[in-house]
C-alpha cells in the first residue's frame, strides 16, 4: 500500500524543523482564534437573547462566530500559502533532492526567497494557486475509478466519487505535489512549470490519489484520537461554559485539527512528494494528456495562456 519511506519522510521533517515549529505556532494560534470567535458569538447570542432562549442563542451565535473565524483564515489563506506552506514545500524539495539546508531563520529566509522568486508575491501565487486546483478538479474527472483499490464496496466506490470526498480529501496534496514540481524545475516560468506539473499529475493520478486518500484518512483519525485525549484538559472552558454543553467537544476537534495540520500534514506531504519525485522522475508530459486537459479545462487553457504572456514578457494578473 505505501510506496514511499516513511522513515525518509520523518527524517525531512527533522531537517525542516524550522518550518515545523511555525506550522506548529500558527496552526495553534488559529485554533486559539476559532475557539475565541466561538466562544465570543456564543456569549454574544446568550446577551442578546436572554432566558428562555439562551442555549438555542447560544449555539446559533456560536455557530456564526465559529464561522466568521473560519471566513478570517480563508481571507488569509493567500498569505499563509505565501508566507509557510510554499516556503516549507521549497525546503522539503531541497531536502529531498540532498541540497545544504541551513538551521533555524536562515532556512525560512533560504525558502521565503525561492518562493519569491518562482512565484512572486501573495497575489500572484495565490492566482496560480487556485487556477491549479481547479484543473485537478477536471484531471482527476478524467480518470475513472480512483478509488477502486481503496473502496472495494462498489456502492461506497460511487458514492465517494459521485460527492468528490476523495477531492475533498486530497487537494490539499496533491495541489502541493503540482507547487513543488513547479519549484523543483527551477524554471523562472511557473506558469509553464505548473501546466507540466499537472500533466504529469494526471498521467500518474491514480497511485497519487490512492496514497493521498489513505494519507488523509490516517490524518482525520489521529487527529479524531488528539481531540478525544484533550477532552480531559478542557474542564476549565465547560466550568466557564456551564450552559454550552457541546463547548468541550468542539475545542477539542478544533485542537486535534490544528495537531493534524501542524504536524500529519507536513508528514504527509514528505511521503507524497517522495512518490512523486519516483513516479515522475524519468517522465516527461505526455501531449495526448496535455491536449485532454486544454480541450476540458478553462483554466488549463489559462495556464498556458499566462506561461506564453510570461515568455513574451507581458504577463498579467488573471
Amino acid at each position: 500500500m505505501w510506496e514511499f519511506s516513511i522513515f525518509r519522510a520523518l527524517g525531512l521533517m527533522i531537517r525542516t524543523w524550522p518550518f515545523i515549529i511555525l506550522r506548529a505556532a500558527i496552526h495553534l494560534l488559529i485554533a486559539a482564534l476559532l475557539v475565541v470567535a466561538a466562544g465570543a458569538g456564543v456569549a454574544a447570542g446568550q446577551a442578546l437573547a436572554g432566558e428562555p432562549f439562551g442555549s438555542s442563542a447560544a449555539l446559533l451565535g456560536g455557530g456564526a462566530g465559529l464561522v466568521f473565524g473560519a471566513l478570517a483564515v480563508a481571507v488569509l489563506r493567500g498569505r499563509l500559502l505565501h508566507r509557510m506552506t510554499a516556503p516549507h514545500l521549497a525546503a522539503l524539495v531541497e531536502a529531498l533532492d540532498h541540497r545544504p539546508l541551513p538551521a533555524g531563520r536562515r532556512q525560512v529566509a533560504l525558502a521565503n526567497a525561492i518562493v519569491a522568486e518562482r512565484f512572486g508575491d501573495a497575489p500572484t501565487l495565490l492566482a496560480l494557486d487556485t487556477l491549479i486546483r481547479g484543473v485537478i478538479r477536471t484531471a482527476t474527472g478524467l480518470v475513472d475509478g480512483l478509488l477502486a483499490d481503496i473502496l472495494p464496496a462498489s456502492a461506497l466506490d460511487r458514492l465517494a466519487r459521485a460527492s468528490g470526498a476523495q477531492l475533498r480529501l486530497t487537494m490539499g496534496l496533491i495541489d502541493a505535489v503540482v507547487l513543488a514540481h513547479a519549484t523543483r524545475t527551477r524554471s523562472e516560468n511557473a506558469w509553464e512549470a505548473a501546466h507540466d506539473g499537472l500533466v504529469l499529475y494526471t498521467q500518474n493520478a491514480r497511485p497519487l490519489m490512492v496514497s493521498a486518500v489513505w494519507l488523509s484518512l490516517v490524518g482525520w483519525a489521529l487527529a479524531g484520537l488528539v481531540a478525544l485525549a484533550a477532552v480531559p484538559s478542557m474542564t476549565p472552558l465547560a466550568e466557564a461554559l456551564p450552559g454550552v454543553p457541546w463547548a468541550v467537544p468542539l475545542a477539542a476537534l478544533i485542537f486535534g485539527w490544528a495537531v493534524k495540520a501542524a504536524l500529519f500534514d507536513a508528514f504527509a506531504l514528505a511521503c507524497m512528494l517522495q512518490l512523486h519525485l519516483r513516479l515522475t522522475l524519468d517522465q516527461d508530459p505526455l501531449p495526448e494528456w496535455r491536449g485532454r486537459l486544454t480541450q476540458v479545462s478553462d483554466k488549463f487553457r489559462q495556464l498556458g495562456e499566462q506561461a506564453l504572456r510570461w515568455r513574451s514578457g507581458a504577463a498579467q494578473d488573471i
